[in-house]
């Protein structure tokens, strides 16, 4: 009997970043394979289903509105306790570091199977920055068998906690075979604007205040600059939505839209100029079509980024994101030098290196396979 590696996400952020590792793992013969997602963003998830082709085994539709992070908590553990005594996985596979990833590990710690731990060791010196990610994946750390680092800098983290070097990966990042799959399907735009930033805000630590200072600046940017305009996808959460369209919505060169599907905004990041976000997965992907990232948060766990410079972290602050922004926009050497910056991220063969991982923790090949992004591994 081939073992079963179950795969499980809920939001959107992981099924991208999963699915071409789900995909991947179809592709080996000597798998059996199950996707279970808990469906804790609904629609957005559905999205990126759609696009990849992928139609879960397992659906727990868990979204509620109003739903807590409690709530999902409780809801994830119960409802995958009767998926798991059924499927009995050899490995469950889970991503990242979203109260899905939490719950999941633990449920399947409670059933006594290994779980690997994609995109693993991910670290802010704040256990509430951002909230509550951070102590999501150093949880999710602790329940796991096995940990896919995306680069040198986790590794180094995971084993300064005492993570085993046996149990690490140094894989890259699956978002960039997500990524650079998708962009091969998008056809270039005949005109594009002169100069657009494209902005992506959410998270719960930037709620209240600090969102109203990332849009009050860039409300001085487009009103600065005739030129430029700006594209906005609107997170749905009505905490962001208020204050957004409060502050820009009635500006003729920015675009308040509904959440792109992941094509879309891919395209929409190859059209920009500049990328404001407080995504953690926009700092991966942006630099690998050569775009500068402005971090709007106070802290990163991409370090990475930071010392490749790609992104800057800009944080909340009206005055310097406005600095910060205006002298990329305006100094072309300053530009081109986060442009041009080499990705850290990976060279797109991540899924390659973790499905040869499975491979060797269920037994199925004899070497350990190499961590080196050099020597391409041998896929099944």
């Amino acid at each position: 009997m081939k073992p079963l590696v179950m795969t499980i996400f809920g939001t959107r952020p992981e099924a991208i970043k999963m699915a071409p590792l789900v995909r991947a793992l179809q592709a080996c013969p000597e798998l059996d394979t199950a996707l279970a997602v808990t469906a804790q963003h609904r629609e957005m998830l559905d999205q990126v289903l759609d696009l990849f082709n992928l139609v879960p085994d397992h659906d727990l539709d868990l979204m509620k509105s109003g739903q807590t992070l409690t709530d999902i908590t409780t809801r994830v553990i119960a409802g995958l306790k009767p998926v798991l005594d059924q499927r009995k996985p050899a490995l469950v596979l889970v991503h990242g570091d979203t109260t899905t990833t939490f719950a999941a590990s633990l449920a399947a710690f409670y059933q006594q199977i290994p779980v690997g731990h994609v995109e693993a060791g991910l670290r802010t010196p704040d256990r509430y920055n951002p909230y509550p990610e951070e102590m999501n994946r150093r949880l999710a750390t602790q329940l796991s068998t096995l940990h896919f680092a995306p680069t040198a800098t986790s590794v180094a983290n995971l084993l300064r906690e005492g993570v085993s070097s046996e149990a690490v990966y140094c894989t890259g990042n699956t978002v960039i075979d997500a990524l650079l799959a998708t962009a091969q399907g998008i056809e270039l735009t005949s005109s594009q604007p002169t100069r657009r930033l494209l902005v992506t805000a959410h998270r719960r630590e930037n709620w209240g205040e600090p969102m109203a200072n990332i849009c009050r600046a860039v409300l001085r940017l487009v009103a600065a600059d005739p030129d430029l305009s700006v594209l906005f996808p609107v997170h749905r959460n009505p905490v962001v939505r208020d204050t957004v369209e409060g502050i820009l919505g009635s500006h003729p060169r920015v675009s308040l839209i509904e959440p792109l599907d992941y094509a879309p905004f891919v395209a929409a990041m190859r059209d920009a100029t500049v990328i404001l976000t407080d995504s953690g997965g926009v700092q991966e992907e942006a630099p690998s079509l050569g775009k500068p990232v402005l971090v709007l948060r106070t802290t990163t766990e991409r370090p990475e980024a930071v010392q490749a410079g790609t992104v800057e972290l800009v944080g909340v602050d009206e005055d310097l994101i406005v600095a910060r922004t205006s002298r990329l926009l305006q100094d072309q050497d300053a530009y081109l030098q986060m442009a041009r910056a080499l990705n850290p991220y990976g060279d797109g063969r991540a899924c390659v290196r973790i499905v040869e991982a499975v491979r060797y923790f269920l037994g199925l090949r004899e070497s350990r396979p190499t961590d080196s992004f050099g020597h391409p591994l041998v896929s099944c």
